[in-house]
């Protein structure tokens, strides 16, 4: 770093007041990864016997609010969305949205711990690449980034973006709702989750300073659509990966679409000297590597030997039970048949 690199880093409006919000982000990212995990044991429950590959149906999302698990699940998410709002109320959106990412760890650990998996060396550097990018993200953002007015103008924006974007999903979700990936339904949900840190962030704001007008209004609606369908994404998401890859593409997607809106539309990055801006572009591109290495290499979600030894084994045990069921049958019937026999006789 040289000396005028430092003088850039000096001139930016820095306020440590802007740094409480880290502490509530973490305590959310803890409480994500928990209620992932309880929710992910819930959609598993209520897909039994279903194919895996098409979205929850109605009775299926009916059948959730039966499940102590999701419900609990549920909660946690509900107590993790309230820590988050709280910190993008004290930060700047760049700054607190990225540290989500922390709770890919906890989750990795928790379903690893639940399911006996161990996880492989691949999946642990895929890991280690997401977090320690997003570390490096948040680490400079904090130093470089403001809490930057926002005008009508940037609201509006902002919202025509989003309607543009739930259009499309919801139309994508509707026709092929029976053939879409679980890629599919967590980049979705990354990309309206990034949507409603944003709007949170822009509702939190007007309220605060009591700016509210339809705009506002406005915002707090959309946020409120793209929670829902978002949320109706992570669960048929939940049906189809391990919840440590689901949680991994929402950690990455949604903060790199908050960052994105945030440095574009928002200029939280507007002080920010060149050598941040670029350690932003190589921190996020490394956090999307640990992505894509995680999504292929994760042992319970594309391990195709694993998986087939495992169908094989519960196959193979059906199988070994219908047949005792049947011998057991046929000695019946033969002890039957002598019985009469020897009656008869």
């Amino acid at each position: 770093m040289q000396l005028n690199d430092l003088t850039d880093l000096a001139q930016v409006s820095f306020e440590p007041a802007q740094l409480i919000g880290i502490p509530f982000a973490l305590v959310g990212a803890i409480l994500m990864s928990v209620g992932a995990q309880l929710q992910h044991r819930g959609v598993n429950k209520v897909g039994d016997g279903e194919d895996a590959k098409s979205a929850l149906n109605l009775k299926q999302l009916v059948a959730l609010f039966k499940r102590p698990s999701w419900l609990t699940g549920t909660v946690f998410l509900g107590a993790a969305i309230i820590f988050q709002l709280i910190s993008l109320g004290f930060s700047p959106l760049i700054v607190v949205q990225p540290i989500g990412a922390v709770a890919l760890v906890i989750t990795a650990v928790l379903n690893a711990r639940v399911t006996k998996t161990k996880l492989n060396t691949q999946s642990i550097v895929a890991i280690a690449l997401s977090v320690g990018g997003i570390g490096i993200f948040v680490s400079i953002a904090a130093f470089t980034a403001i809490n930057a007015p926002m005008t009508s103008a940037d609201l509006a924006e902002i919202l025509v973006i989003l309607i543009v974007v739930l259009a499309i999903f919801g139309v994508l979700f509707l026709i092929y709702r029976k053939h879409l990936s679980a890629l599919y339904y967590i980049v979705g949900a990354g990309v309206l989750y990034g949507f409603v840190a944003t709007l949170a962030k822009v509702v939190i704001t007007s309220v605060t300073h009591g700016a509210t007008d339809w705009l506002t209004w406005a915002c707090l609606a959309a946020l409120l659509a793209a929670t829902v369908l978002g949320a109706l994404f992570v669960q048929n998401a939940y049906q189809t990966g391990p919840p440590d890859l689901v949680i991994a593409g929402l950690t990455v997607i949604d903060p790199i679409v908050a960052v994105a809106i945030g440095i574009l539309i928002l200029d939280e990055a507007s002080q920010a000297p060149g050598w941040a801006i670029v350690s932003y572009v190589l921190a996020g591109v490394l956090a999307i590597i640990g992505v894509f290495l995680l999504a292929k290499y994760h042992p319970d979600a594309h391990d195709p030997v694993s998986a087939a030894s495992k169908e094989a084994k519960a196959g193979f045990q059906s199988a070994k039970a219908e047949s005792k069921a049947k011998v057991n049958a046929a000695a019946h019937g033969a002890k039957e048949a002598i019985k009469k026999a020897k009656s008869v006789d």
